[in-house]
């Protein structure tokens, strides 16, 4: 390949992705002359905690995690993803780390290229300005104990080692492995080349690829072993573990310390011993069903896993995450049953969660949100397609536990399955026409995530909603009429203010007027500033750190926002330790007095942060 195919290429990738998008061609040329390529291997420290940093990478293969100061997870990234812009616009050293999750090329440009086109290209600078404050997510400052006084997803992982590794040369034959795994009583044996670790071996290996297979016993370890496989950090809480594992579908994450070497491994029975009731085993089971009855099948276990994470040491942010991720597993797997049932869709498509699954906070008791954008080649031929996808997967996703949609936002709507081009003239309507009844339709819109399908239709469709949302003050204004008129339960004297009436007669609606309140606050404040941001707690601190939001506040919503859906979780994991059906119903006789005194503090926190956001979008602005 010459020289400048590989430059046009490098261009062309950078084109493709933010904010380098919004960059002329002969910039994007430059950039590429100017920049270097690098390559890490799974595990390398790309930027480390306290050593300076002075260059902007992108990742063209493979994939990264950023953790921060204290070794939190904060963000993955994967192709096209940017970092190292917060030490070159906040200064060295860095207070946070960046990891190779896999093998991964990165494009580096150093900090006076960067400097050069932030000053020339202001929506250039302005990405990044958000990008490197609203990554830097404050831990939520709550503990919640389990019943039992531990604090299980809090734990290190080195805490929860039972034993140093146990390895065994790569050389040594499979008969001599097993042998070694025998002795120790282990189920995974890890595989070294010299001090290195080049590979994991588990009975499930042994099973399928030796004795199913009729492999010779004398041969190499290293023939059927797992090359290179995911790693965990030995610094890593043990809710990290537990999404790279669920994530990954895995049973075994052999533990590296600090000098490279590994220090044992990890199984989903050290992590949580919730046997059949883990979300490791759950997502596994749903991603590895057949047919529909067996995805509905394993979907039932959710409640229980919910119930069980209550009960350990995990915020109400961690259990909405682990939620949406076995949601969208179902939700995969499904459409990859519509397509083998159907044939290979005519066009490109995305599949998109809306709502609370989109912003990766879905609790119990939740309903479909979901949608289609479809490849603007898209022809009248291709609609019944669509319409025969949407149906099957919408049906099936009843039958998992997942309710149909009251107002109908789902892809069964022809509305909402339409081409990108549509798409962007629905959302052009939104923010320069808006009415109230508009505004009610479309703010669940706003809140979108890819989950599959091609994820360059949804990419470019959020571009075109971030470039016009900001300016839009008359949509603002609607939004944020509507984000008041979700007054949190709270009466003048700050006594709490029940349903009057009907089936949930004397209960606290704890989502609408709480949870729901500060959703819209944070929807407001996110596309006001125009930041990618869709997770409520993201938004507020990108919110803070554009200076949309003071620091206290942001922080007070922050904490009122995790203490609200705890309880809410709480209050779920109850009805199905009774067997009851989950709500969002809380009983206030229910509640302790520590639960009563800080939920009647955390609706004032809600007030008030409504009030002050609309003095900033006042309805005088609607017409």
């Amino acid at each position: 390949m010459s020289m400048d195919v590989e430059l046009t290429e490098i261009s062309d990738f950078l084109a493709a992705h933010p904010p380098f998008d919004d960059l002329p061609r002969q910039v994007l040329d430059r950039l590429a002359q100017a920049l270097r390529i690098e390559y890490f291997r799974r595990g390398t420290r790309i930027i480390t905690r306290g050593e300076d940093n002075h260059a902007l990478y992108v990742v063209r293969t493979g994939a990264v995690e950023l953790h921060d100061r204290h070794g939190g997870f904060m963000d993955r990234g994967a192709v096209g993803t940017s970092f190292g812009s917060y030490t070159l616009l906040q200064g060295n050293p860095a207070d946070f780390e960046v990891v190779a999750l896999e093998d991964s090329l990165c494009l580096v440009i150093n900090a006076a290229t960067f400097r050069q086109v932030s000053a020339a290209h202001p929506s250039f600078e302005a990405f990044f300005d958000l990008q490197s404050t609203s990554r830097m997510r404050g831990a939520v400052a709550s503990l919640h104990v389990t019943h039992n006084g531990g604090a299980i997803l809090k734990t290190k992982a080195t805490e929860m080692l039972s034993r140093a590794a146990v390895t065994t040369q790569a050389s040594d034959s499979i008969r001599e492995a097993a042998c070694v795994m025998t002795k120790h009583r282990v189920s995974s044996l890890l595989i070294m080349d010299g001090d290195k670790l080049v590979g994991i071996v588990t009975d499930s290996d042994l099973r399928n690829r030796v004795v199913a297979a009729d492999i010779d016993t004398g041969l190499p370890v290293s023939c059927v072993m797992t090359p290179d496989p995911a790693t965990g950090s030995a610094d890593a809480l043990a809710f990290q573990v537990l999404m790279e594992m669920t994530n990954r579908n895995i049973h075994h994450l052999p533990i590296i310390g600090a000098d490279g070497a590994p220090e044992g491994v990890i199984t989903t029975t050290d992590l949580v011993r919730l046997e059949r009731n883990n979300p490791i085993y759950l997502v596994g089971d749903i991603t590895q069903a057949a047919d529909v009855a067996s995805i509905a099948e394993a979907s039932k276990r959710l409640a229980q896993v919910v119930e069980v994470l209550v009960t350990q040491d995990a915020s109400a942010e961690d259990i909405g995450r682990i939620i949406t991720a076995v949601g969208d597993a179902v939700e995969r797997r499904l459409l990859g049953l519509a397509e083998a049932h159907l044939g290979p869709p005519p066009v490109a498509y995305c599949w998109v969660a809306l709502g609370s699954r989109a912003r990766q906070e879905q609790a119990l008791a939740a309903d479909q949100d979901n949608a289609l954008i479809l490849d603007n080649d898209v022809q009248p031929e291709d609609i019944d397609y669509f319409a025969a996808l949407a149906t099957f997967v919408t049906d099936a996703l009843v039958e998992c536990g997942y309710p149909r949609c009251p107002g109908d936002i789902m892809a069964t709507n022809p509305r909402w399955r339409v081409s990108l081009n549509q798409w962007r003239s629905e959302f052009t309507t939104w923010l320069t026409e808006p009415v109230p009844d508009a505004i009610l339709r479309a703010s669940i819109f706003f809140d979108m995530r890819p989950v599959y399908g091609d994820q360059q239709l949804f990419h470019k469709l959020r571009k075109h909603i971030l470039t016009q949302a900001p300016s839009s003050k008359l949509f603002l204004a609607h939004l944020t009429k509507r984000a008041g008129e979700n007054e949190p339960p709270l009466g003048f004297f700050r006594g709490f203010v029940l349903e009057k009436a009907g089936l949930h007669r004397a209960t606290l609606d704890i989502k609408r007027g709480g949870i729901g309140a500060v959703v819209e606050i944070a929807r407001v404040l996110a596309l006001s500033i125009g930041t990618r941001a869709v997770n409520t707690q993201t938004r507020l601190a990108a919110a803070v750190n554009a200076g949309s939001l003071s620091p206290e506040r942001g922080q007070d919503l922050r904490d009122a926002f995790e203490f609200i859906s705890y309880v809410r979780l709480r209050h779920q994991a109850h009805q199905v330790r009774d067997g009851r059906h989950t709500d969002n119903y809380v009983t206030p006789d229910d509640l302790s007095s520590f639960e009563k005194r800080h939920l009647r503090e955390a609706f004032a926190i809600v007030r008030s942060a409504q009030s002050s956001l609309g003095h900033r979008y006042p309805s005088t602005y609607i017409s």
